[in-house]
């Protein structure tokens, strides 16, 4: 019997046990100077050096971002609602009202078209997700925010290293979020980035992440608990010196399926786009459930689907949008499967996924 393949699959080694021994000899676990060297690393690496401030994870990141950008109640953030439900959440948990919007088929992010018909007068922001590693379309993003005057923000969970027309993700919004949770494409064991057009929004970020004071005891606002650990900045400083191999391989091995799959639609690739794939994604529009267990319990592979409920549809958020009608996102929400990409594949383990992709597929699952 062949051994199963995950669909993620964390990659922690000696370096990181290393680093966080090191840490614990100090005995300064809390944050310290290892949070801020691995903030200043992880600007130079990926955001062209914005400052950056280190949370303890994604969606804290993205909760304090809206707050320090000043999104409270009654403003509206136009969101995707085919993502994870922490980009509708975090909108909610500032205060303010998620507003779903539908994403385009070919690459599952926001339309800019839709965007631009779901702004109001209370529109505050909008908010796209570079999902599965693709860059949203934010030059478009950017015409229609600065049309209305309305903000722009990221949600870069799951795009570190994404890039469009050479300008990375992370690079263009008032703040933006990469997630560092152990399946992303480096991680820090748990934990999340912020990246901020301005230093006075990255110290409004740090008072919020630290119970509201940058000096002990001097409290200039109400803030929250929200710091990495040194420990997890020691793992995500190693993993900063691995995520470029591990992106390219990622790329290679989705280049490979794009090659041999059949019966599926594979993911797109906009023009000047940079994709690194968090996710490889890719559509069965008769029964996905169906093809998904036959891979399992014939092939032994393992897969993701990502998201099978939009968040206009989940009961926490279906308040903020009654009756709407996003076609894309149910559309999307119908077929997609997200096949192992991770870069501890091995060839023989790539050739099985085809193998077994092309054999369910040609089946009609």
């Amino acid at each position: 019997m062949n051994d199963f393949i995950p669909p993620a699959k964390p990659l922690i080694g000696d370096e990181e046990r290393a680093a966080v021994d090191r840490v614990l000899r100090t005995g300064m676990v809390a944050q310290g100077p290892e949070v801020a060297a691995f903030e200043g690393e992880f600007s130079s690496h990926f955001v062209q050096d914005r400052p950056v401030v280190a949370v303890n994870s994604g969606t804290a990141g993205l909760h304090l971002g809206l707050i320090a950008a000043g999104v409270t109640s009654g403003d509206e953030v136009i969101v995707p609602s085919f993502t994870f439900a922490a980009t509708g959440n975090a909108v909610v948990l500032a205060g303010g009202t998620p507003v779903f919007a539908d994403i385009e088929p070919a690459t599952f992010t926001l339309d800019p078209a839709a965007v631009e018909a779901a702004i109001t007068p209370r529109t505050r922001g909008i908010l796209p997700v570079h999902l599965y590693g693709h860059p949203a379309r934010m030059d478009e993003l950017a015409r229609v925010a600065e049309r209305h005057g309305v903000a722009l923000y990221e949600d870069a969970a799951q795009a570190h290293g994404a890039a469009l027309h050479g300008t990375p993700v992370g690079a263009f919004g008032e703040f933006a979020m990469f997630s560092l949770y152990p399946t992303k494409n480096m991680t820090s064991g748990e934990g999340g980035m912020v990246s901020t057009a301005t230093e006075a929004l990255a110290r409004h970020i740090r008072l919020l992440r630290n119970q509201g004071m940058e000096r002990q005891y001097e409290n200039e606002l109400a803030g929250f608990n929200a710091r990495m650990t040194d420990i997890h900045a020691a793992i995500g400083r190693v993993q900063l010196t691995k995520v470029d191999e591990w992106t390219s391989v990622r790329q290679e091995n989705a280049a490979f399926f794009d090659r041999e799959l059949r019966g599926v639609v594979v993911p797109a690739v906009r023009e000047g786009a940079r994709h690194v794939y968090h996710q490889y994604t890719v559509r069965v529009p008769e029964d996905r459930d169906g093809f998904v267990a036959a891979l399992k319990d014939e092939h032994a592979v393992g897969s993701g689907v990502y998201y099978p409920i939009p968040n206009h549809r989940l009961p926490s958020l279906q308040a903020y949008a009654p009756g709407l009608d996003l076609p894309e996102t149910e559309r999307a929400a119908r077929e997609v499967v997200s096949l192992p990409v991770h870069p501890s594949l091995s060839r023989q383990h790539l050739d099985r996924i085809v193998h077994a992709v092309n054999a369910v597929a040609g089946a009609g699952a």
